[in-house]
């Protein structure tokens, strides 16, 4: 039921499509009228008679695929490409394979998909990364997700909590006629408690909201005085007629509606709707200033698309803007939610690689960042979709037909935190773009590696209650490392990363670092010896007549011979590494000293911290 929402209202394009003959008129027409369950039923029994060819194939495939019965419908395009070498038939099969979970044979028919409309960009994102499954089934899970009893035997989905109160759209009301397009009850709004203890109760139809038409999804400000929803442009009698088949052709259209106590009433349509194009699944962000919808308005990149329009403060609304290629693609993106932050856009995709169907993503509006797939169990092979998230509850809500129908689902995350580190010269406060951004576990392993974006910025989702370090470098800058403490609740942690033009590690006689560290008894270059010589690479780098000579030393422990070829090992080791860098071989030299040049000169008496001072390296500026 939700692809009324999703496609092209709950009409989709049969441009093009005429009778083939008379022994298809029937079924042609059923189709032509969006009752897909009868013109399922005709196309078949064509193929018991033995009529089926192409044509039939590709009619009878495209109508599972608007049912999203992905099993027929692979079955039925599997005969429809034999003759039908139609992009868009590729695409689609490819989808419904996926839909059963069939990827190697999706991405068989995507490459033919990619072969035929090279230029498509759902075909230039699969061509990128074809095998980019296993990265997602690998992907950390975010959500544990529970089935709710607030579901229903029909369809219900486009779940939004407002305070305590849950509002969705559901088939279930027996009372109303079925609809010709999968044969349920037409749409309505319900609302249900959500109790303290998160248990739902009974639901309730909106009555003063619901038509005789489809009604919902819906979204209301903060206050929860006002919302906007999605009926059919029926409500207004604005429709075309198909005098052909004698049907007439509504649009999904968004209104607006206010409270008066406890009764919602005074609904007005919005201006931008039409009888042209579709406008519906709306989301109002938080501060109340933007509305996000789906539509298919011309602009669109795909079918459907996620645009926003502003809502001023007088009441009026601005011109309405697609989102662009972040959100958008040649497919389908539908059932936005804007998040409390007013920057987290959560939305529908078809387009945008995903597990099978419709896939949640969310993206960040206020960065450059990609769109980013929730994984599972959020997402699964089926449809999932109308995703919402409570911040002040902690619990997201979707909807999804995995099971066969269009259910209800909680979304409960796991403890999860965002590292924002933003990354600034450290005398003048610039922001430092194409920095290089690392997070290190508690073990020092590094977990990541991204640049920064044209803010400085780089953000790392990580678990709750763990400590991390970022490590962060550029051009012409001291690296240095900083501390994340550990934060028991989901939230964004700041990292101020502010980086030391490298000319203040360069003193009068020598490049000051901190210790190079090596193992007990080793002389080969650890991970933290690395990230402190590369500043030495740095200086060099950018003083390029500069000339080194390092020098290594040891403690007094252990035999003078055993000291010295450990020293030399190391400083030799030190040279190595800076070479490997792409320094000159005569603007670096090395020698070990062991123990004949201590820092601090106590004899048999050291302490150990005595001991720290005399291991180290010393980087002796030759020539400037």
């Amino acid at each position: 039921m939700k692809k009324l929402y999703i496609a092209l209202s709950f009409v989709i394009s049969t441009a093009g499509l005429q009778a083939q003959n008379t022994d298809t008129a029937k079924a042609d027409k059923l189709y032509e009228r969006y009752e897909f369950v009868s013109a399922a039923e005709q196309y078949t029994k064509l193929v018991d008679q033995g009529k089926a060819d192409g044509y039939v194939y590709k009619q009878l495939a495209d109508t599972y695929f608007n049912m999203f019965n992905t099993a027929e419908a692979a079955k039925w395009y599997a005969k429809a490409v034999e003759t039908d070498q139609d992009a868009e038939t590729y695409y689609r099969y490819a989808q419904m394979l996926k839909g059963n979970g069939q990827y190697e044979e999706s991405n068989k028919q995507m490459r033919k998909f990619a072969a035929a409309s090279p230029n498509d960009q759902r075909a230039k994102t699969f061509m990128e990364n074809p095998n980019y499954i296993p990265k997602l089934m690998g992907k950390e899970k975010m959500y544990d997700i529970t089935s709710l009893s607030v579901s229903s035997e029909k369809s219900d989905f486009g779940p939004v909590l407002n305070n305590n109160t849950l509002y969705f759209t559901s088939a279930r009301n027996t009372s109303r006629k079925t609809y010709g397009w999968n044969d349920e009850p037409f749409l309505d709004i319900y609302t249900a408690t959500y109790n303290t203890d998160g248990s739902i109760n009974e639901a309730t139809a909106l009555t003063e909201l619901n038509s005789q038409y489809h009604d919902g999804p819906v979204t209301l400000s903060a206050d929860g005085n006002t919302m906007y929803f999605t009926s059919d442009s029926f409500r207004e009698s604005s429709f075309e007629r198909d005098r052909k088949n004698k049907l007439k052709l509504g649009k999904n259209n968004l209104f607006k509606a206010t409270k008066n106590g406890d009764k919602w009433g005074n609904v007005q349509s919005l201006p931008f709707n039409s009888k042209e194009y579709s406008t519906s699944n709306p989301s109002l962000s938080h501060d109340g200033k933007t509305l996000y919808f789906s539509s298919d308005m011309p602009g669109s990149l795909g079918g459907v698309d996620i645009w926003k329009v502003a809502v001023n403060a007088d009441g009026s609304y601005g011109t309405p803007e697609n989102l662009g290629k972040r959100v958008n693609t040649e497919g389908n993106e539908s059932f936005p939610f804007i998040a409390q932050d007013n920057q987290t856009l959560y939305f529908a995709s078809a387009g945008k690689p995903g597990f099978g169907g419709y896939d949640v993503f969310k993206v960040k509006l206020n960065d450059s960042s990609e769109a980013v797939n929730l994984g599972k169990p959020v997402n699964s092979e089926k449809d999932d979709f109308s995703f919402s998230y409570d911040q002040e509850k902690n619990i997201g809500f979707f909807a999804s037909n995995r099971s066969g129908m269009d259910n209800i689902y909680g979304a409960n995350p796991l403890c999860g935190l965002e590292v924002l580190t933003v990354v600034t010269d450290s005398k003048t406060g610039k922001i430092l773009s194409n920095a290089k951004v690392s997070i290190l576990d508690d073990k020092n392993n590094v977990i990541a590696t991204e640049m920064s974006n044209s803010k400085g910025e780089v953000g790392y989702n990580v678990e709750c209650n763990k400590t991390f370090t970022i490590q962060a470098s550029a051009t012409g800058y001291e690296s240095n490392t900083f501390a994340v403490a550990a934060v028991k609740t989901g939230t964004t942690t700041k990292v101020a990363a502010m980086l030391n033009p490298i000319a203040e590690i360069i003193k009068e006689t020598q490049v000051v670092l901190n210790d190079v560290f090596f193992e007990f008894d080793k002389s080969n270059i650890t991970r933290e010896g690395a990230y402190e010589l590369d500043k030495l690479v740095e200086a060099m780098k950018a003083n390029p007549t500069m000339v080194i000579m390092v020098k290594a030393h040891t403690d007094n422990r252990g035999s003078d011979v055993y000291n010295m070829r450990l020293s030399d090992r190391r400083a030799k080791s030190s040279v190595q590494y800076i070479l490997s860098k792409g320094i000159k071989k005569d603007r670096i030299s090395g020698k070990g000293y062991g123990e004949s040049e201590p820092k601090v000169n106590c004899g048999e008496g050291c302490t150990e911290a005595e001991h720290a001072e005399n291991r180290r390296s010393e980087f002796i500026i030759v020539k400037k």
